[in-house]
């Protein structure tokens, strides 16, 4: 009999989750769930209204108060409250259509049926939950439901609705629950590997609709858990793709979860789970996407300082150099990752240990080359140049003493090429960004024609234009011009004086644009 009771509570019908592990399948999944829910509304046949609703929930609130007063006078003896266990699990199945309502929602705060769905949650709650399976089983199902109650599209069609649910949902440590109950299940069963991808939904549903809950989340073990996760020594699977996607959205322009990363040794294993990558390729599309979430995720990180000095002590620099002399899938993030490593006076020390370790000779053929294989993995030239660019220009503010003198003597190497291939590319993305400007100015003489007025909107797009032509990629060319010609090395100063007049082109245009990239603070 008890073993009846659990298999009917680990049967959950597929509703769609926010994110189907059947990836192919993702948008048919949800464009089923949200249509079937809006144009039924029912109950066996009866329209949900606002008294439905709260009948609902008082059923279920008095289902859930006799199922614990019968697991509390019959801890041992599961078939006394097996029938309560099922009466429970199928108003909370019905409840699924509460999430076609989100106007209602409120309702389920002021009935206290979200503190009861917490309830079970709880692993506090040793009477309501005293035997493991069954506590599992209610996890599962109310993280179900909360995935559906959640669903970010629901979310946005009553934003009164969905703030008191949300806000109600913190003040339950709704997270911490989940991390708990995430730790004891287990994953090699499938309903239990389900329950661990809702509950990942959930707290996306949740960070999407309000971003500023991510530090709390993080705080609350959820960071942890990720990490712990991530790190396992598991096939890789949906959940691990997950995992690393709600990491990435975590980190994303928060200090705060940024330095708990950095404080919980989060550093090294991003970096160990990366250097699978140095040598072989991702297997599939998902291992793929799960290795540029956890890249992104470093990129992260090493905006905070204090980060960068964990990146350089955990070897992250001999990593990157690495996958970039490999050649593999992986080269294209790890230029990337080097870029945001050595920017800034915090850098210096990478940019340092990054000539130490030889890096000169890996990063100056890609200046020297833009690789074909970059536009096969979705990677424009733009792209490529601008963090080749940017790590030179970093390399030139930073360096002091004999790694200064040895990058300088690359500019002078095999008759100046490389002052050769900086003149190249200044010229290509001066033409790109004038031919821009022309076209905007042409834009703004008939907005005046018109009489519309130009305003800071309008400007910003203009600019934002500009910088997509290359006006960055420009501007770090000239940076590393006149940082060139002002190292005390005649020899660079004639080449780009030479080149310069033999292309028609003017000091006093490298002058302005340098004029202009110092006044708007771009070079960090």
């Amino acid at each position: 009999m008890v073993k009846s009771c659990e298999i009917i509570f680990s049967f959950q019908p597929d509703r769609g989750a926010k994110r189907p592990r059947d990836e192919d399948s993702r948008e048919e999944s949800r464009s089923k769930q949200k249509t079937a829910g809006r144009d039924t509304g029912r109950v066996l046949g009866e329209l949900v209204d606002e008294s439905t609703v709260k009948k609902m929930i008082l059923t279920f609130e008095k289902r859930s108060y006799k199922n614990q007063e019968l697991r509390i006078k019959f801890p041992d003896n599961p078939e006394k409250f097996m029938e309560a266990e099922l009466d429970l699990n199928d108003i909370i199945q019905e409840m699924h259509v509460i999430a076609t309502i989100p106007e209602l929602y409120h309702l389920l705060v002021e009935l206290n049926a979200v503190h009861s769905l917490l309830g079970l949650l709880s692993h506090d709650n040793t009477d309501i939950l005293s035997i493991t399976n069954h506590q599992r089983s209610y996890f599962i199902v109310v993280v179900d439901l909360l995935q559906e109650l959640t669903d970010i599209d629901t979310l946005h069609e009553s934003e009164e609705g969905a703030e008191v649910l949300i806000d109600t949902l913190l003040e339950g440590q709704v997270v911490a629950l989940m991390v708990q109950n995430m730790e004891r299940l287990d994953e090699t069963v499938k309903e239990e590997a389900d329950g661990v991808y809702n509950t990942l939904a959930v707290i996306e549903n949740m960070a999407e609709f309000r971003p500023g809950l991510c530090t709390e989340a993080a705080q609350q073990g959820l960071m942890q858990w990720l990490l712990k996760r991530i790190k396992a020594k598991m096939p890789f699977d949906a959940n691990k793709l997950y995992c690393s996607e709600i990491l990435a959205i975590l980190l994303q322009n928060n200090d705060k979860t940024r330095e708990l990363l950095g404080e919980m040794d989060g550093i090294d294993v991003l970096l160990q789970q990366l250097s699978v990558f140095k040598r072989h390729n991702p297997a599939t599309a998902e291992e793929q996407e799960m290795m540029e979430n956890l890249f992104d995720a470093l990129c992260s990180c090493l905006m905070l300082p204090a980060n960068r000095d964990r990146f350089l002590r955990g070897e992250g620099l001999q990593l990157m150099n690495l996958m970039l002399r490999e050649k593999k899938m992986s080269r294209v993030s790890a230029l990337k990752v080097l870029d945001y490593g050595v920017i800034g006076p915090e850098g210096s020390d990478n940019c340092h240990k990054f000539v130490d370790i030889l890096g000169l000779r890996t990063i100056f053929p890609l200046f020297m080359k833009t690789p074909k294989k970059m536009k096969k993995v979705g990677v424009s030239d733009k792209e490529h140049e601008e963090h080749v660019c940017s790590i030179i220009a970093s390399m030139l503010r930073n360096l002091k003493g004999q790694q200064r003198s040895r990058l300088l003597s690359k500019f002078t190497e095999n008759d100046c090429e490389k002052v050769d291939r900086l003149m190249e590319l200044h010229f290509k993305y001066l033409e790109a960004v004038q031919l821009a400007d022309k076209r905007i100015e042409g834009e703004k003489h008939d907005m005046v024609r018109r009489g519309e007025i130009i305003d800071d909107a309008m400007d910003d797009e203009f600019y934002l234009r500009r910088l997509d032509a290359g006006l960055f990629v420009l501007q770090l060319l000239c940076y590393i011009m006149v940082e060139i010609c002002n190292a005390g090395v005649p020899q660079l100063q004639q080449r780009v004086h030479q080149i310069l007049n033999l292309r028609g082109g003017s000091v006093k245009i490298v002058c302005h644009i340098m004029r202009a990239y110092i006044k708007l603070s771009l070079f960090v």
